[in-house]
């Protein structure tokens, strides 16, 4: 037995674009993403990209009103490097912020579109696939490349 398709109008599936500048989260088929806020994260405590120093884990700071705020120790990472997704765990944090806090859904009842660099490596697109599917637990992953989206986007 498959599980259902998904296609046509009906789809109420979440588009993410995790970009070097903005992070942007919306519904298909709008116009316009629901919402936008810095792909930056403020991050306190912990190692380079993640890692757990002295066994604590970062803090992580994401969204516009929570990078507004001044703390102590908090470093603004991004989550590229070279164009590619490499710093899983603001990955994680970014993808939280907005699809719990921001859309507040229920990610398994929920498809999930997400663009990724065009030049982005096979292990980056694995791991988000693997975020995705087993901590978010979306129905169904589709990654298209952001160039191709933008094309789409202009109607070329």
């Amino acid at each position: 037995m498959s599980g259902p398709v998904y296609g046509g109008d009906e789809v109420n599936a979440i588009v993410l674009d995790i970009g070097t500048y903005a992070v942007k989260a919306g519904y298909a088929g709008e116009d316009t993403p629901k919402y936008v806020f810095p792909s930056s994260v403020g991050a306190i405590g912990g190692g380079p990209d993640g890692m757990e120093v002295d066994g604590a884990k970062r803090t992580l700071y994401v969204g516009t009103h929570s990078l507004a705020h001044r703390r102590d120790g908090m470093e603004i990472v991004s989550p590229f490097k070279d164009g590619i997704l490499n710093d899983w765990e603001a990955v994680d944090g970014i993808l939280d912020h907005a699809l719990k806090n921001q859309m507040r859904l229920a990610t398994d009842s929920h498809p999930i579109m997400l663009a990724e660099p065009s030049f982005n490596s096979k292990e980056a697109r694995e791991k988000a696939v693997e975020l995705l599917f087993e901590k978010y637990s979306s129905p169904a992953v589709f990654l298209s490349k952001n160039a191709v989206l933008s094309s789409f986007a202009t109607a070329l």
